[in-house]
């Protein structure tokens, strides 16, 4: 009899916030709660005279007696639920008001402002500026965000040319997301074959440091097509909160890459007792000052690091961790035995970094004093994650503003 009552509706595993679905014959979206309930009223309604123990209204003793009650009852439950689901986008709570974004949308995110170079961008051509970036579906909204930023806060916003890298077998999704959002955007989208690394790769102390995309910035002289000769590179974890233009046309000096150096941090902590212990290895620094630096934030000139052939350079340290086990941090090791010391050191404000706190367990960090051009949630806490689930540090109210994606955590404002 149960199944006959409940033959119209559908389980969807997934949703675009994460929780299962169900719908009913009008194609309406039922919370999981809604549904369970519906389920309890069908069953106590069936009156069979043998009730179901989960009926909740209805102590076992005289469940066949008030059947009929505990029908009722659910079933006013589910009018009010389904009544208020189809009616309003929120609901009230006190002097609250909890908004819910609407889950029939097609669209994850929202549409963003049009965006037009100022007069200055007139007066010396605009000047293109390519940047780089990976595409993944994990990251999707912290692109988004990050992209937004880039073109509120610069002059020439449509002198921008963004490069994105995606190992997703089928990317279409991932663009049309971003062609929705930013339709006037020059994008252009390049598949990065994971297999290019996945024996490359060994493990470190966090798994999304091991996926073979994080390895893509590696091989970004290889993708671009001749005609970039310089890109700025970006985590998808930024926000940018100046004319980007400044850090991408930075005097690199005759180097290959440039980005903020930090010469305080204990460069040792990088590599393990196996590389400080053998002694060919731990000449490599030998006759420059190592500092540590960030790949997350650099710019590149994509003819000298073909013309020197670094991609390999970096592989081939790479090969060395697999045999010797020197470094834990994937991908930032290998650029730090190839450059450190030999970069265009740029001012610290232009990477605002470790504000996703440590790579174990993301614990809140501040900001450090000075100026800030570019905030970097490097490290393991993400600010969308950390605000859908109302645990936010008081930095991630700072990318908050950039956020465009509809399903986010509900928003509590005055009623």
């Amino acid at each position: 009899m149960y199944p006959s009552a409940l033959h119209s509706f559908t389980f969807f595993p997934r949703h675009s916030n994460g929780g299962p679905l169900f719908k009913d014959q009008g194609g309406h979206h039922l919370p999981r709660f809604a549904f369970f309930t519906t389920v309890i009223a069908a069953a106590c309604l069936a009156g069979s005279p043998a009730q179901p123990p989960f009926c909740p209204c209805v102590p076992p003793l005289r469940r066949q007696t008030m059947s009929c009650n505990c029908a009722i009852v659910v079933a006013i439950f589910i009018v009010i639920i389904l009544g208020a689901g189809h009616a309003v986008t929120g609901a009230r709570v006190g002097a609250m008001m909890i908004r819910q974004p609407s889950s029939s949308s097609a669209q994850m995110f929202r549409e963003a402002p049009a965006f037009w170079n100022g007069a200055e961008c007139a007066a010396d051509g605009g000047g293109r500026v390519d940047i780089a970036m990976t595409l993944d579906a994990n990251y999707l909204r912290g692109t988004m965000a990050a992209v937004l930023s880039i073109l509120q806060h610069t002059a020439c916003p449509e002198s921008m040319v963004f490069h994105f890298l995606t190992a997703e077998v089928d990317d279409h999704g991932l663009a049309a997301a971003l062609r929705a959002s930013f339709p006037s955007l020059d994008l252009r989208i390049y598949r990065f074959d994971p297999s290019r690394v996945r024996d490359r790769i060994s493990r470190s102390v966090r798994q999304e440091l091991d996926q073979p995309l994080n390895y893509a910035r590696v091989y970004l002289a290889d993708t671009l097509p001749a005609d970039v000769r310089r890109v700025t590179y970006l985590d998808s974890d930024v926000i940018v909160v100046v004319d980007i233009r400044t850090l991408a046309s930075v005097d690199l000096a005759g180097h290959v890459l440039a980005a903020p150096e930090y010469c305080h941090a204990n460069f040792s902590n990088y590599f393990t007792d196996a590389f400080w212990s053998h002694l060919a290895l731990n000449g490599t620094f030998r006759g420059r000052r190592p500092c540590y630096f960030n790949t997350g934030v650099m710019v590149m000139d994509v003819v000298k690091w073909r013309a020197g052939g670094y991609t390999r350079r970096v592989e081939e340290w790479m090969a060395v961790q697999k045999r010797r086990r020197i470094y834990h941090l994937g991908s930032l090791p290998p650029f730090l035995l190839v450059f450190a010391g030999h970069i265009r050191a740029v001012d610290h404000r232009w990477n605002q970094h470790g504000l996703g706190g440590d790579n174990v367990e993301g614990r809140c960090r501040g900001l450090h004093p000075g100026p800030i051009s570019l905030l970097h949630w490097s490290g393991k806490g993400k600010p969308w994650l950390r605000l859908d689930t109302r645990r936010p540090c008081s930095v991630d109210y700072l990318w908050a503003p950039y956020d465009l994606y509809r399903y986010s955590s509900p928003v509590i404002e005055e009623w």
